[in-house]
């Protein structure tokens, strides 16, 4: 039986994804996995959408600019350095234990690699990355790298996924921003799951609000700005599904 954890969208919030890490002791002091994760008892997965901080609030916090605005270059190329800086570091944990450990294709960061789409919404958009709109380039190593993240991964009979377990899910194209399958799938067509094979599926992508969700075939995870990540313990007779939280920092 392994020990999987599933982090959903990390949205560039990387000292709680440090501290869930070492909590569930699969990072030491020094960021790299733990025995467990190098041997394979414990398996990491993160749902993707590494980059592009959630909100203004999240954006000041990340850079240390009470006055951060989405339209100052410098401002972007602060936010563009400090994630390139901490993406380098969830690099070198990922490459210290490539095989236990799974990182997978956020759109976020197929935008972010790629330039193709500009997201946002109404209030923020995301331009750090878009040399264009005053940001910086993401350095080409980096972009290979998220690149090379995979759609999916199936662990005995579970999908992993950032959006959902079919193949127009898994496409960062106009088609996939013009609709609303992407936020709505599960609502309508949960089948997606089993149709496609799988026991079970976990997902991020849609903000869940309420925290994370476990229905009967599938779990919505996009809840670690909530301290909400999911444990799930796995072999091929046994699925155990449960949620867990980041512990709080404690003060010397």
């Amino acid at each position: 039986m392994i020990k999987v954890i599933a982090i959903g969208d990390l949205h560039a919030e990387f000292p709680r994804l440090w501290r869930a890490l070492r909590g569930a002791y699969l990072a030491g002091d020094d960021f790299l996995p733990t025995e467990p994760v190098q041997e394979g008892r414990f398996r990491v997965v993160l749902m993707g959408d590494l980059m592009h901080p959630k909100t203004l609030e999240h954006y000041r916090r990340l850079t240390g600019l009470d006055d951060f605005s989405p339209a100052d270059p410098a401002h972007l190329r602060m936010a563009a350095k400090a994630q390139i800086r901490e993406m380098y570091r969830v690099k070198r944990y990922q490459e210290a234990a490539p095989e236990h450990v799974t990182i997978l294709l956020g759109n976020h960061d197929h935008a972010a690699a790629t330039g193709d789409f500009v997201l946002g919404n109404a209030y923020l958009e995301h331009h750090e990355f878009h040399p264009e709109h005053g940001g910086v380039e993401m350095p080409e190593d980096l972009k290979a790298w998220l690149l090379s993240f995979p759609a999916e991964v199936n662990l005995y009979g579970v999908n992993f996924s950032h959006v959902g377990p079919v193949p127009w899910l898994q496409t960062y194209d106009a088609m996939f921003y013009n609709g609303r399958e992407a936020k709505e799938w599960w609502q309508h067509n949960p089948d997606y799951v089993t149709r496609m094979g799988h026991r079970f599926g976990v997902y991020g992508h849609t903000v869940m609000k309420e925290g994370i969700q476990v229905f009967e075939r599938l779990a919505l995870i996009d809840a670690f700005d909530q301290d909400q990540y999911l444990e799930l313990y796995l072999d091929d007779d046994h699925l155990e599904v449960q949620v867990a939280h980041v512990q709080p920092l404690t003060l010397q």
